[in-house]
């Protein structure tokens, strides 16, 4: 669930690239990179959050008026400085990349990468392979000599990529001489959006990113969305060129509304924070409809991504909402952290309860999603030990049963407690006297329910086991888990 973002302008970009990866710090804290051009590629990046990367020094090298920026959640690949990106090549023009989402099929277009268009990969993630199979495609004995032929031979370029290329994909990237590119993969599975500001020469500068939570400090106007299958070229001269090259069903991942994006963003032109509301609304419902006679004395949310669904499920329910669970802001979310060991290791030190909330009472604990129940049960037990006297458990998103191959790490079935336990086998497992999921149907409601969003069905097949984008079988299942498996364990 990489965050991604692209600015084009009429004046240095580098800082904005900057506040761009802050902004959307959440959507990856392994490592970050900027890459600027004027005339030649700037490049600065490293390992860990961005406050630790970037500093007054190496900020002041990033020259010029066209850039990309990426923070890195790693569900492809190792986790070694080399697997930075962006990445770039140097033939043909010089190409820069950036790539949010995860390709499923990322061994057979390596091959293809290394032995047909004997190119070498560098390392073991997908973006690499990607930024070379662009550029084989543009690769022409005659380069074209204008924009529009340079836009027609994108056009052609992305629509090989698109029969190519299976999974999840948002793309950022810029072409010397030629100006910035962006495409997304013809189902939309992971997010892009789009922002204008007209600048001090009346000129237009055009945003690109994962989310659209920088587009106020920043001075942008959202404009939409990238469309699914659809590439937009914004040449050197600032003429826009766009086209959507192939339309599909349009099935964005459902999970970034349950847990990755900001609560402040919007999304394929649905609000975060609605939908939110609205799962607390349905799961509220659903509570009194199986536990008529169960009532809390107050709702606690699992910090923080739970908080508005827990808000509006409390509100419903006509019963108090508390923080009663302190987060240490200073601590990174612990599900996108790898390795199993320091998810457990970090729940304590991440959240400490307040035992006046708590001592005595029957205490509902609302969370986003329970994946591999670690948290949960760590979650409960902490409740326990200050006194709580009961302790239900709710759940905004149903049962994680299956793993997701579209940019979530989630490697093997076994390592999610819905894949190998019943519902009646979690709620003993964690201990609560009470425990409901969101239904599917109630999920996609929620996000569905307002907004001009035209999404036919949303990608859930973490929770339905149909892959979107009927690219997964029971044996790419079993190679994909092994090969994440290995990656994660520094092989």
């Amino acid at each position: 669930m990489c965050g991604i973002a692209a600015i084009f302008s009429d004046k240095p970009v580098a800082g904005e690239l900057y506040d761009s990866i802050i902004h959307l710090q959440h959507r990856g804290q392994d490592a970050a990179g900027i890459m600027t051009y004027d005339e030649r590629m700037h490049k600065e990046k490293g390992m860990g959050l961005a406050k630790e990367i970037f500093n007054e020094e190496n900020m002041s090298l990033l020259k010029g008026t066209i850039g990309i920026s990426h923070n890195r959640y790693p569900t492809h690949g190792g986790f070694s400085h080399g697997e930075v990106q962006p990445f770039w090549t140097s033939v043909p023009y010089g190409i820069a990349l950036a790539h949010n989402g995860n390709l499923t099929n990322y061994n057979e277009l390596a091959k293809e990468v290394t032995k047909t268009e004997t190119r070498y990969l560098n390392t073991t993630s997908d973006s690499e392979v990607l930024l070379h199979l662009f550029a084989d495609e543009l690769h022409q004995t005659i380069p074209p000599q204008t924009d529009e032929e340079f836009f027609d031979l994108l056009c052609e370029s992305v629509t090989s990529i698109f029969n190519k290329v299976k999974g999840a994909y948002s793309v950022t990237s810029i072409i010397i001489g030629k100006g910035l590119v962006v495409f997304r993969d013809p189902q939309g599975i992971r997010p892009l959006v789009k922002g204008e500001r007209k600048n001090d020469s009346g000129k237009t500068d055009y945003i690109f990113a994962s989310e659209n939570t920088m587009f106020y400090p920043l001075g942008y106007e959202p404009k939409g969305m990238v469309l699914p299958g659809e590439l937009i070229y914004i040449a050197e001269n600032g003429k826009v060129f766009n086209k959507r090259l192939v339309k599909k069903e349009f099935n964005p991942c459902i999970f970034e509304y349950v847990y990755f994006a900001r609560p402040d963003a919007t999304l394929n032109d649905v609000s975060v924070y609605r939908a939110r509301l609205r799962m607390g609304q349905n799961l509220a419902t659903a509570w009194k409809n199986k536990y008529p006679d169960i009532m809390p004395d107050i709702v606690i949310p699992a910090p923080s991504t739970a908080n508005t669904a827990a808000l509006s499920f409390a509100h419903e329910l006509g019963v108090r909402y508390s923080e009663g669970l302190y987060k240490n802001t200073f601590i990174g979310r612990t599900f996108i952290m790898p390795g199993q060991r320091e998810r457990k290791k970090s729940v304590r030190y991440k959240l400490v309860p307040q035992e006046l909330e708590i001592r005595d009472k029957k205490v509902m604990i609302m969370d986003d999603s329970i994946v591999r129940g670690n948290t949960s049960r760590e979650i409960v037990k902490m409740l326990k030990d200050f006194g709580a006297r009961e302790v239900y458990f709710a759940s905004a998103c149903p049962p994680v049963i299956s793993p997701c191959f579209y940019g979530v790490d989630m490697p093997t079935k076994e390592e999610l407690i819905a894949g190998r336990m019943t519902k009646n086998e979690i709620q003993e497992h964690l201990e609560v006297d009470a425990l409901l999921y969101q239904e599917i149907s109630d999920l996609v409601e929620a996000v569905t329910r307002r907004g001009d969003h035209y999404i036919d069905k949303p990608c859930m097949a973490c929770l339905d086991g149909n892959y979107i984008a009927n690219d997964i079988d029971l044996n790419t299942i079993d190679k994909i888990g092994q090969m994440r498996t290995s990656h994660r364990n520094g092989n």
